[in-house]
């Protein structure tokens, strides 16, 4: 898909004597403590002179030294030997599409056996108090195992200060003081976070296989008069192809021959189909609605719209850095802080003074009691867990505890307008007749010419006509039925015609009437005012000659001015980005008061969102429901979708909103915010009792049962704490 990706040779144990980046695809690589462990190992390659990982792609880009080749066999035995595999691009294909539950991964398992020995244990103590610590012990050593394992290879290349020796450090300390049971409950809860990690991180990569799909796998490839199916991806330009009504277009092209409607809301959100002909663009994934199409390719797949919109979410989201964890931010300063104390307090004493070496081995052991992270371990994720719990329950899902941090501190939020300020589908806003026929009879002899149609107007035009109830008098709503029509048929790109009632009728666009000898220059300021509101006209003739029309809009969400006001309410600024054409974008703007830019492909979007980066003016949010809305949704540091919006944008988004109301924005934002006060509350709680048993503890002051207390009663405040976040109420914010 990327040049540096297809440059990979497929024989893995082959140099490769060139400077050009080399992207390898990784797996098990799920969190930023995992980039940092394998940016250090590959960086101490001889032949390595730059490394990037990025666990969210699940890749590492390598660039040789100049005139060095970079030996693959050696890349992959550095990280079999931290417990990453690389996977082949073959194999890559395969593992993409299959959809592995999280208990079969390697670290469910552990999760799972690793859990059930906490609980028999717990069973085990209070049935049989005799055996000790050693259910305990058997639950702390199955858990730690691997951690230890992993901690290990990190100090061989390197890179002693990690998450995992933090864990074995603490895991070991407390069963060496006999405190098993709290040495068992921080494994496990470590071992459940990092399985998180990797299931988040693999639904991430997935994300990306979704929209390939959007690209149909077959073409009809005309070919000397005739037409064969052929893999799409082996179309290349100048070649043609036919696209039937129904179905999606292969490639990115010019139109040859043929009119149609093009439904092109896959790539840039247009709510209403735009009408293309000979000479025009179409772009892969859109949907040909009503005419038989034939198109010259001028891209090929690897560089089509839809290949172009996969590799920015790709690049997005490896350029977008997760936000590391605090305990391994935390960790780097002060797990060797508080063994070095630890050992001061162990050797020390006895050398300078008349303490037995029992106990300043005894203090030091209490020392690292209360060093254990237990409170710290738990604080963050309670106060995460229960702000998230909180979000669930109203409709607000979030990705974890980075997106939850980072939602507080969006300062700008871009937001897509078809499907997210709007409703998603066009409506009637107006009607007007001619010659004293009056509205409903328009709206009537409208909805029996496109009955039976699946056009977004045609429908919007039929729901028109049976909700506001336009009958003929002296008959009753139910039970009605709209006129038949004779001799109905398409006119390509342009409307319906047919006889309804002995009437000759057509329903068409205005600019049938520019290309017909029918004159409507009495009618041309009207449709020209309607058109500047951003409104779809559709005009109705008798005979060649006007005698109504119905203006159709996409109108915004009932809720959308009062989400927006919420949102200036926090002081986080609005703007509005969308494909859809620039005169209704301004519109729909200027009526919900926001900043509003039209005619926005999805490479546009994203760009717009890197350079209110780049000036400062975030961190920047996106909200969208479309393919379209993808790139811009990955460079956002926080992507929004709405529930009703693709797969692809929940999957690429960091968070959704699950009742598609607006005001959720605003109501994530305040709930982020309260969370993260819990958040730094917690911290504060914990890291001040750990600082004054420390204090007491080398003193000796506090022994270790005082040691388990404390940390022990650290924990259970912290968490009780984390808990009344649960009864967090948003009033009236959104």
């Amino acid at each position: 898909m990327s040049d540096t990706r297809s440059s990979k040779t497929t024989q893995a144990s082959r140099p490769q004597a060139s400077t050009t980046p080399v992207t390898l695809r990784v797996q098990g690589m799920d969190c930023s403590g995992c980039e940092r462990k394998v940016e250090a190992a590959l960086t101490r390659l001889s032949h390595v002179e730059e490394v990037s990982a990025s666990s969210v792609t699940g890749s590492v880009r390598l660039t040789a030294l100049p005139g060095k080749a970079l030996s693959h066999s050696q890349i992959k035995s550095t990280l079999k030997a931290l417990g990453y595999q690389v996977i082949d691009e073959s194999v890559d294909t395969a593992e993409s599409k299959k959809m592995t539950s999280w208990w079969q991964s390697p670290k469910g398992r552990l999760v799972i056996v690793s859990g059930a020995l906490l609980a028999l244990a717990w069973g085990l103590k209070f049935a049989w108090p005799a055996l000790g610590s050693w259910p305990f012990i058997a639950a702390t050593v199955v858990g730690l195992v691997p951690v230890i394992h992993r901690a290990w290879q990190a100090l061989k290349v390197g890179n002693p200060f990690t998450i995992e020796m933090l864990m074995s450090i603490a895991a070991l300390g407390a069963l060496a003081i006999n405190a098993a049971a709290e040495a068992a409950v921080v494994v496990f809860l470590f071992a459940v976070g990092e399985l998180l990690e990797g299931v988040a991180a693999a639904q991430a990569r997935r994300s990306i296989s979704a929209l390939s799909r959007l690209t149909p796998s077959t073409a009809r490839l005309l070919e000397r008069g005739e037409v064969r199916e052929i893999a799409a991806a082996s179309l290349q330009p100048g070649q043609r192809v036919q696209v039937r009504p129904g179905d999606r277009l292969p490639c990115d092209g010019q139109i040859i021959a043929g009119h149609s409607s093009i439904d092109e809301s896959p790539v840039n959100g247009e709510s209403v189909p735009r009408e293309r002909g000979e000479g025009e663009t179409v772009f892969a994934g859109t949907v040909n609605l009503d005419g038989v199409l034939e198109v010259e390719v001028t891209r090929s797949a690897e560089n089509n719209t839809i290949a172009r919109v996969i590799k920015l979410v790709e690049e997005a989201q490896a350029a977008k850095a997760p936000v590391a964890r605090f305990i391994d931010r935390f960790a780097f300063y002060y797990m060797p802080a508080v063994v070095g104390v630890a050992l001061l307090v162990a050797i020390v004493p006895p050398l300078v003074s008349s303490m037995l070496w029992s106990e300043s081995i005894y203090r030091a052991l209490a020392l690292l009691l209360i060093a254990c992270p237990c409170a710290l371990v738990i604080s963050t994720p309670a106060a995460i867990a229960a702000g998230l719990s909180v979000g669930a329950r109203n409709g607000l899902l979030m990705k974890g505890g980075a997106v939850l941090e980072q939602l507080g501190k969006l300062k700008r939020v871009a937001l897509d307008k078809t499907g997210t300020l709007t409703a998603g589908k066009p409506t009637v806003t107006d009607v007007e007749s001619f010659n004293g026929i009056s509205a409903g009879e328009i709206v009537r002899l409208a909805a029996a010419l496109e009955q039976g149609s699946s056009h977004p107007l045609a429908m919007a035009i039929s729901d028109y006509f049976h909700n506001e109830g336009f009958y003929p008098e002296g008959t009753q709503q139910t039970g009605v039925t709209l006129p038949a029509v004779r001799g109905g048929r398409a006119l390509a790109g342009q409307g319906v015609a047919g006889q309804v009632e002995g009437r000759e009728l057509m329903l068409v666009s205005p600019r049938y009437l520019q290309r017909s000898n029918s004159s409507a220059n009495d009618w041309d300021v009207r449709i020209e005012a309607l058109e500047q509101q951003g409104k779809s006209l559709a005009l109705l003739l008798e005979n060649d000659q006007p005698i109504g029309l119905i203006a159709l809009r996409d109108e915004p969400r009932e809720d959308a001015q009062k989400g927006l006001q919420a949102l200036a309410r926090l002081g986080v600024q609005a703007v509005m980005l969308s494909g859809d054409n620039a005169r209704t974008v301004a519109a729909i703007g200027e009526q919900l008061g926001i900043e509003a830019e039209g005619e926005l492909m999805p490479e546009d979007k994203a760009q717009r969102v890197r350079q209110w980066q780049a000036q400062g003016l975030g961190p920047v949010g996106k909200v969208g429901d479309g393919i379209n809305d993808a790139p811009a949704l990955a460079a956002a540091e926080v992507g929004i979708a709405m529930g009703s919006g693709t797969d692809v944008a929940l999957e690429t988004a960091d968070a959704a909103l699950l009742k598609n109301r607006v005001g959720g924005i605003a109501e994530m934002i305040a709930l982020s915010r309260a969370t993260m006060r819990n958040v730094k509350t917690n911290v504060a709680l914990a890291l001040g009792f750990k600082a004054l048993f420390l204090v007491s503890t080398v003193l000796g002051y506090t022994g270790m049962w005082v040691a388990v207390m404390a940390d022990t009663g650290a924990t259970v405040l912290v968490t009780l704490n984390a808990l009344y976040l649960l009864r967090y109420r948003f009033n009236d914010i959104g």
